[in-house]
């Protein structure tokens, strides 16, 4: 996946620069220049945030899709190869919490399975350009940002993950409807490949914005990026 995502990037940023040329009739070899290629870029993604934070809707729901459509096998996405998917102990995990939040109490995977399910089947859209429909099942993350007294007027709600991978989402997305802390795949527990003991499900953004094995959470109005973001990819990551 990191090779693909790397020639992706490379791809995208020769179409930018290109398109910027012909539309501001610039000299070519000033934004071939890397300082400036990549403030360019900077400026153009954090327009392209804008644009996309403007048109999002919290009541404008991802498709749903009845259990036939569901792809089978299910595929796997890292950043690392299957074997490599981080191994977390079920019975000692603990989602703790950071930030503007008044509960900072960790919480157990018990505890957070006995709170009020919702399932979806809904479509993941990888940046590499392929998708698959699966079921998820987990937390309506906006019901659990309320339980734990979040300020869910700051701006930003960030992820850290058992296998180094960090993301970030903006307020209003974590609120949106079909936004769960995800426990369950296919109608059974998440294993590790696919982010256990719990992930993000997120259908209304790019694969790269569900971060999985989430072991710590955060409310936040300092912005805390994300993992793929650093390395040049958009940070809202509409779908």
């Amino acid at each position: 996946m990191t090779s693909s995502l790397d020639r992706r990037a490379i791809l995208g940023r020769g179409l930018i620069l290109g398109a910027a040329t012909m539309l501001s009739g610039c000299n070519y070899d000033h934004l071939n220049h890397p300082d400036l290629a990549d403030r360019f870029l900077t400026g153009m993604s954090r327009w392209n945030d804008r644009v996309q934070a403007n048109l999002f809707s919290q009541t404008r729901l991802a498709p749903t899709y009845p259990a036939s459509a569901i792809t089978r096998p299910p595929r796997f996405n890292a950043f690392y190869d299957i074997d490599q998917a981080p191994q977390v102990d079920p019975a000692t995990w603990r989602l703790e919490l950071t930030g503007r939040i008044g509960d900072k109490r960790p919480w157990t995977l018990g505890q957070l399975r006995a709170l009020p399910q919702e399932s979806q089947i809904t479509r993941f859209i990888c940046v590499e350009g392929w998708r698959v429909i699966g079921e998820w099942g987990g937390v309506p993350l906006g019901q659990f940002l309320r339980r734990i007294n979040a300020d869910i007027k700051a701006r930003y709600v960030s992820f850290q993950c058992a296998d180094g991978y960090y993301e970030s989402i903006d307020m209003p997305s974590a609120l949106h409807p079909q936004t769960i802390l995800a426990l369950d795949f296919l109608g059974a527990p998440l294993t590790a490949p696919f982010g256990a003991p719990m992930r993000l499900r997120i259908p209304t953004k790019l694969g790269y914005k569900n971060p999985k094995s989430i072991v710590a959470m955060g409310v936040t109005n300092v912005f805390p990026s994300g993992y793929w973001v650093r390395q040049g990819y958009n940070w809202f990551g509409g779908s």
